[in-house]
């Protein structure tokens, strides 16, 4: 994934189904210095956040 795709997720009022190795995640924010995305588990605890590759993210499951 990129960048843009990854801002056009966050201020979409849209479910957008996103992954991270494979695990549905939500994408909580994001760096665009870093190109990191902070995200948690769909099924998990909002505290458990972290921060991932933008490239690593992919909508196809």
């Amino acid at each position: 994934m990129d960048m843009n795709r990854v801002k056009q997720i966050v201020s979409s009022p849209a479910d957008i189904p996103v992954y991270y190795n494979g695990v549905s995640v939500w994408i909580d924010g994001y760096d665009e210095q870093k190109e990191t995305a902070t995200v948690h588990l769909r099924d998990g605890h909002l505290r458990e956040r972290r921060e991932v590759p933008v490239e690593e993210l992919n909508e196809e499951q």
